[in-house]
């Protein structure tokens, strides 16, 4: 989620994330078997445990902070800093049994109090996905190894997110501290190196000697690389600097394999445009429902699979996956590419003579995709006006600066993708748009069960593709590329593979 959940955010989000590694003989990976190298495209935003993103951003947290729960890779629930989790017969009080052998990297030991801090400040706090916990109403430590959440309404998700970045837990004593966003103060396998670390550039990681859970630990020194575009990734890769990276599109496969690298993939993205402008506050066109599905008739999903998706997807028009129960085969190709009917519908709405659409580009995708989104429009009379944003581009669109704009977000599971991409406080729902109907069918989602909740499902999504919420083109075969030194194993859910599923290849 550039989950971003998958760039997101998430971009992915979600998403935006780019290529391989190296296996030549030359290669400094080969000659330090004790560090795991690995290619983000961002830098860390903060490292401040309240404030940070995930996704694309999830291997810095995880470096420093443990979690109240883990995952493992097809996304099963573990234990982690909670040993035992329990709900009453409302769902709306969630019990969590701590351990009591941690310690932060400062010496103050980690309690529930703790727990109980850092959860408030999270849902109080800055981070993107804060909405993770628009539910949390309190969080109270019973005793020393006991805290006790109270929820304001069910969420079904909630586990699944104290997980990721909502679960992360940092020592209080460096809660406010000066430098808390450049030297953070957790838990977790990894130490900070800040005399080593060129923010922005190079972020360097030594193994925290004290740590509880040593088995999970499988090198000496993390290094995450920050690459501004595709093409220092891919000088980076090719000489064999780095062990992983995700790859941003599919376009340098037959590359990276030829190199020796070994490509993991994961179907975990849609991507598209997203038509964040609704209410009509930034374009008063892109309020009326026919502009927005003029959008989704304009462009022509299989040929972008073919042109910049390498072929590797499924064409769709629809955000949630085949694994939901809101999922509905006959959706994948409601809109149809049209040209035509797309002209028709901008004129019906008063554009017969065209529009102009401010939209975001940027150095982190692959060009193509904004070229043909610009051909395309043009073609049904709408006119775009790219600001290249570069390495701003998530901040600038969860600003939000625009109404629409291309994206690549994670499909995630049921709850977790309403509260990322639907509801008003979802992170990739920054205009804060509100639609009665979709209110509705959330709130029957969150406190049902069974076909009560599938039917409540299937009616929210066909709703939001009819309303045109989105522009879908279509479902990403992803890749996280490893060098001939490195196994992983891709996380459900997540743009990156979690810390812990990187291993030296024996």
């Amino acid at each position: 989620m550039f989950r971003w959940k998958s760039l997101t955010a998430v971009v992915a989000v979600a998403a935006l994330a780019l290529t391989g590694c190296s296996a030549s003989s030359s290669s400094s990976t080969e000659s330090d078997s004790s560090t795991l190298t690995l290619g983000l495209i961002l830098p860390a935003t903060t490292f401040e445990a309240a404030n940070m993103n995930f996704a694309n951003e999830s291997p810095y947290g995880q470096a420093v902070y443990d979690t109240l729960l883990k995952e493992d890779p097809a996304g099963e629930l573990l234990p982690s800093l909670a040993t035992e989790w329990s709900y009453d017969d409302t769902n709306t009080v969630l019990t969590l049994t701590l351990r009591d052998d941690v310690k932060f990297t400062d010496g103050t030991a980690f309690n529930a109090d703790a727990a109980a801090q850092n959860l408030t400040r999270f849902r109080d706090g800055t981070s993107p996905n804060k909405s993770f916990l628009a539910s949390l109403g309190s969080a109270t430590a019973i005793d020393e190894t006991t805290v006790e959440l109270t929820l304001t309404q069910p969420d079904p998700a909630l586990l699944h997110y104290l997980t990721q970045n909502a679960g992360m837990q940092g020592s209080p004593a460096a809660f406010g501290a000066a430098d808390a966003k450049t030297n953070p103060v957790g838990s977790g396998p990894y130490i900070l190196d800040t005399d080593k670390t060129v923010v922005g550039t190079s972020y360097e990681f030594t193994a925290n000697p004290d740590y509880w859970d040593k088995d999970s630990v499988h090198y000496d020194n993390l290094s995450l690389k920050v690459y501004a575009d595709t093409t220092s990734m891919l000088n980076a890769v090719k000489g064999g600097q780095i062990n992983g990276a995700k790859l941003t599109d599919n376009t340098n496969n037959a590359e990276v394999e030829a190199a020796g690298y070994t490509l993991n993939p994961f179907e975990l993205d849609w991507t598209g445009l997203i038509l964040f402008d609704r209410a009509g506050t930034l374009n008063p066109a892109l309020s009326d429902v026919k502009v927005r599905q003029a959008l989704n008739y304009a462009i022509d999903g299989p040929a972008m699979l073919t042109a910049v998706g390498e072929g590797l997807g499924t064409p769709t028009t629809q955000i949630f996956p085949t694994s939901s129960a809101a999922y509905d085969e006959s959706l994948d190709d409601r809109y149809a590419y049209d040209p035509d009917e797309a002209k028709k519908l901008l004129a019906e709405a008063g554009y017969a003579d065209g529009l102009t659409l401010d939209m975001p580009s940027t150095s982190l995708g692959n060009p193509a995709v904004f070229t043909l989104i610009e051909q395309q429009l043009k073609d049904v009379g709408i006119t775009v006006n790219y600001t290249d944003t570069g390495t701003n581009f998530i901040a600038d669109i969860l600003a939000p600066k625009y109404g629409v704009t291309w994206m690549q977000l994670q499909q995630d599971n049921d709850w977790a993708l309403i509260n990322f991409e639907l509801t008003p406080n979802a992170s990739f729902n920054p205009t804060k748009y509100q639609d009665p109907t979709v209110d509705a069918l959330v709130a029957t989602i969150g406190t049902s069960t069974g076909d009560e909740a599938d039917a409540a499902l299937k009616e929210l999504n066909a709703y939001i593709v009819e309303q045109a919420w989105f522009a879908p083109w279509y479902r990403v075969e992803s890749n996280y590329a490893t060098d001939a030194n490195t196994n992983v194993e891709t996380q459900v859910g997540n743009a990156y593979p979690y810390l812990w599923n990187f291993t030296p290849a024996s």
